[in-house]
């Protein structure tokens, strides 16, 4: 599948792109781009009373068409975003900055968009979208999460992919092909992040979607490249068999739409080449690389990354063929394509294929793991796959099948995944979290009239569904549909495979059925999120609350009902995120910059010792706050704080990444500095150099937070001491609402 051609579909409406330039009238399109661009360098501090979209469209589209991009797409892109947002055009400034990412994208400025990322992320919510269904909503989360992706900022990517397919499935057609074009993305997501067994899924959804939507599947050149993706993605998880006819039936496609000149063709023969290698049939391998360096040197010439690659593949292929003792024909390499198989045809091995390499019969080591009964924590404190990981598998091994038999006309209207308090819902699980609430789990979040009707008894099904499960050496996880008996005779219980604490049980059960209002409610006190209005009621949210109800994963939600609930938590007005940065800034300044040196001084080591907990606390938290939470989330409850900020800081995009690192050699410092007398300490030094090197360190992290607040305009001022800082910050604060401010 085309993924550009996909996306081009989708973002007509609000972005181009780079590579999705629509065919324009080239004359008047340069002559739009050359004003624009005049406009720039002649004109720069004329504010223009209107932002014209359509002809900032056809600008960029001219620059791109003269192939001008590199040297004149980056300043036409700035001013534009200067024009759209001094003429107060909020729409035209997402464009911008939608066509922005694609742009920054593409030139592998990664660094640069994160800028772009977060500012369309905080237009959107200004603009009253992110609680909306629109295809400007969904278009900036695929454009954002795209960039995340290409940055490998996976996590973030992710997370926007997945409100992007909630804000979809309620604006498109369930046979859309931008539906599809989401799937594909997931799809190389998880295969970038080793995770082939989702990726299959994704493709597999892309190509039913469109499949269901072509006029004529077998001559419909997105689906051909659908097979050729899911090819390669069957081959990294050696389903050879699988691997062989969805690259064979690719191929079928092309020939029977009279595709062979098509670029894309080039892909399909470079795909099936690489299968047959891997199933050692050296001599198609070379027949069909040979055909794609035709038709790359056909369409592309020959000096290009893509013919080079292609060239050296082939030449592994010859050299494999030659070992083999495999003799190829030359003929048919002009392009023909006859010598191609037809799909669902199986070649015949290579005369050297034996039963070693990849094709030979083996069985792969597991890992079994049975809860309940005696010794199950033993057992369970082996899982060698993150709690996520066991809750996706559980949810569609079991639990959706589950649901189908029992419940099919509930079955678009419930949601599942894994929200909430857990170690494993922030991603952060490892042997040591096995020992208590641990084991397969999920959450199902019902509607209140659905949960009337059916809840007491699913969760009863929820409850009996079987938990023994093993895991092989890839990391798959496999559930028992069954449970047999063990040795004893008795079933594996159902229950949870490791102790169950009394913090997860009953009102703060962590799986199972729930309202979803009821769900929220019981993690933050509100069944939704605060008004946007309501200030005061986010401010009396902490934020390892709002961790904790927006972390894990949904697996599925047909209605979008959960997740817009959740998405409302993690929408924190921009008023709100001020007056935090802004109480963070004064605690940083009162605790770490003025009382925890007095109190060095003094010698009280007991204050200077909490001191320097609130400004670690508060620093941390103005880490989190200045990424923005839409983006990065919000900051967990004190155990995972550094293991968050340690993910944060190092992300590409982030902002402050050098201040975890800091606060955490302030920690280990403040012992000596605390308590360390005249000959303790390191190096038996005493005290003296720790406390010298942790106030260095904290006005450090001063100037640096002070440059960010530069950056982003905050401030206009240079003091290092962050209490004066406070009133430029609040004058950004839109609200008059007193509870806001705090000067």
């Amino acid at each position: 599948m085309d993924e550009e051609a996909l996306l081009k579909q989708f973002a007509a409406q609000f972005a181009h792109g780079p590579d999705d330039a629509d065919d324009t009238d080239a004359a008047a399109a340069a002559q739009g781009a050359d004003s624009t661009a005049n406009q720039a360098t002649d004109d720069a501090d004329q504010s223009p009373a209107t932002f014209d979209t359509q002809q900032f469209l056809n600008g960029l589209d001219a620059i791109f068409d003269r192939h001008a991009a590199a040297t004149e797409a980056g300043p036409y892109l700035e001013q534009a975003m200067v024009d759209a947002e001094n003429a107060g055009d909020e729409a035209g400034l997402l464009t911008v900055l939608n066509e922005t990412m694609g742009f920054y994208r593409s030139q592998g400025r990664h660094k640069e968009n994160q800028w772009i990322v977060q500012r369309a992320l905080e237009l959107a919510a200004r603009m009253g979208l992110t609680t909306g269904t629109s295809e400007a909503w969904a278009t900036t989360l695929i454009n954002c999460a795209t960039s995340m992706r290409a940055a490998k900022q996976y996590d973030q990517a992710e997370d926007l992919y997945h409100q992007a397919q909630s804000v979809c499935r309620h604006s498109l057609a369930p046979t859309d092909r931008r539906l599809a074009a989401l799937h594909n993305n997931l799809s190389m997501l998880y295969s970038e992040t080793n995770r082939p067994d989702k990726a299959e899924l994704e493709l597999r959804e892309a190509l039913r979607i469109i499949e269901a939507s072509s006029v004529n599947p077998d001559a419909d050149i997105d689906v051909a490249s659908s097979h050729t993706n899911l090819a390669l993605t069957l081959l990294t998880e050696h389903k050879l068999e699988d691997a062989h006819w969805h690259a064979a039936k690719a191929l079928e496609i092309y020939r029977t739409g009279h595709l062979e000149h098509s670029a894309h063709y080039a892909s399909a023969l470079a795909g099936f080449a690489q299968v047959c290698f891997a199933e050692r049939r050296y001599a198609d391998a070379v027949t069909g690389y040979r055909h794609a360096l035709a038709v790359i040197e056909e369409c592309y010439g020959k000096d290009t990354d893509y013919w080079r690659i292609t060239a050296d593949n082939l030449r592994q292929a010859e050299e494999a063929a030659a070992q083999a003792g495999v003799t190829v024909d030359n003929a048919g390499v002009a392009g023909d394509a006859g010598a191609l198989p037809q799909s669902g045809s199986r070649l015949s091995n290579s005369p050297a294929q034996d039963k070693t390499g990849a094709n030979a019969a083996s069985s792969p080591s597991t890992v079994s793991v049975s809860t309940g009964s005696a010794g199950a924590a033993e057992a369970v404190s082996a899982c060698p796959v993150s709690g996520l990981k066991l809750a996706r598998a559980f949810w569609t091994q079991m639990g959706k099948p589950m649901i189908a038999a029992k419940y099919p006309q509930y079955a678009g209207r419930i949601a599942a995944g894994l929200v909430g308090h857990g170690s494993e819902c922030y991603g952060f699980d490892d042997a040591y979290s096995q020992d208590h609430d641990f084991g397969p789990r999920f959450c199902l979040w019902l509607t209140d009239e659905d949960y009337a009707a059916i809840g007491e008894q699913l969760e009863a099904d929820y409850e009996a569904l079987p938990r023994k499960f093993s895991v092989d050496a890839q990391g798959h996880v496999t559930f028992e549909a069954h449970a047999r008996s063990d040795a004893s005779g008795a079933f594996p219980s159902a229950g949870a495979g490791s102790p169950v604490t009394p913090r997860a049980q009953g009102a703060n059960r962590r799986d199972g059925v729930f309202r979803i209002g009821d769900f929220f409610e019981s993690i933050t006190g509100y069944r939704t999120a605060p008004a946007q209005t309501a200030p005061h009621e986010w401010l009396m949210l902490q934020e390892s609350t709002l961790a904790a109800a927006t972390n894990g994963e949904v697996f599925a939600d047909p209605t979008g009902l959960f997740s817009k609930t959740r998405q409302g938590f993690k929408n924190m007005p921009d008023d709100v995120r001020l007056a935090l940065i802004s109480r963070r800034l004064g605690m940083i300044a009162q605790a770490g910059q003025y009382n925890l040196p007095r109190s060095l001084k003094r010698g009280d080591g007991a204050a200077a010792w909490l001191s320097i907990h609130e400004f670690v606390q508060a620093t941390a938290s103005l880490v989190f706050l200045v990424n923005v939470p839409m983006v990065v989330g919000y900051m967990p409850y004190y155990k995972w704080q550094f293991a968050a900020l340690r993910k944060l800081s190092g992300s590409m995009f982030a902002l402050l990444p050098n201040v975890g690192e800091q606060l955490e050699t302030v920690m280990r410092l403040s012992s000596a500095a605390c308590y360390g007398g005249a000959g303790f300490g390191e190096g038996g030094k005493g005290a003296a150099p720790a406390i010298e090197k942790i106030n260095d360190i904290v006005e450090q992290i001063a100037v640096d937070i002070v440059k960010e607040l530069k950056r982003e305009h905050l401030t206009t001022s240079g003091e290092t001491f962050l209490e004066w800082q406070r009133p430029y910050v609040e004058d950004h604060i839109a609200s008059d609402d007193p509870v806001l401010k705090s000067l």
